[in-house]
């Protein structure tokens, strides 16, 4: 595994290089095909997602996100990626690494998305484990978590597959689809085994 710091843009983050994949930091000439590909997977999406705005998929929608997204990278408090197939560049889905805490935690939390096409395919757990190493040796971060809802089996077998330990249950741990939902805590540290 490679990873790539953008030379011309400091302010996105980096590219990383997987397994036959790869992540890079959104950048508005993604519009069209993340605006196609979350619209054709919005049924597969909305039940684990926090609710989507009326206006999700707009160009000014997309415009402020990326903003957004700049902005956190530069601040050190997330790493936004999507995630592209190397043999073609499709889109395939995204990974976010978010509230990113520096002084004594050194963590982040772990988010991921595909869509509805591409999963099933292993295309998320690869994305998972290449970012591992860049969590723990570039971001020289001590734990990365991660959670999903209890009856989310898709989500929970891609990171034991990575590497990740159970490690809880949160009540009413965050908003989704409009409901506070309970969540299943998943973690791993810097010297936690890899699979």
């Amino acid at each position: 595994m490679a990873f790539l710091r953008s030379i011309s843009k400091p302010e996105v983050a980096p590219v990383v290089i997987g397994d036959g994949l790869y992540l890079r930091g959104p950048q508005l000439g993604d519009f069209a095909e993340w605006a196609s590909l979350r619209e054709r997977s919005r049924d597969f999406l909305v039940p684990w997602e926090p609710t989507w705005p009326a206006d999700d998929l707009t160009r000014s929608s997309f415009r402020r996100r990326i903003k957004r997204y700049i902005r956190e990278v530069r601040d050190d408090h997330a790493y936004p990626f999507f995630i592209f197939r190397e043999e073609d560049g499709a889109l395939l889905g995204g990974c976010t690494l978010s509230n990113v805490n520096r002084g004594v935690q050194q963590s982040c939390t772990l988010g991921y998305w595909a869509g509805e096409i591409h999963a099933g395919k292993g295309y998320i757990t690869k994305a998972v484990r290449a970012l591992v190493p860049y969590v723990f040796e570039e971001l020289r971060l001590h734990r990365l978590q991660a959670a999903c809802l209890p009856e989310n089996e898709r989500s929970k077998a891609v990171l034991r597959r990575c590497g990740f330990r159970e490690e809880g249950y949160a009540r009413g741990y965050l908003r989704i689809n409009g409901v506070w939902r309970d969540h299943v805590l998943f973690a791993m540290l810097r010297d936690d085994p890899r699979p």
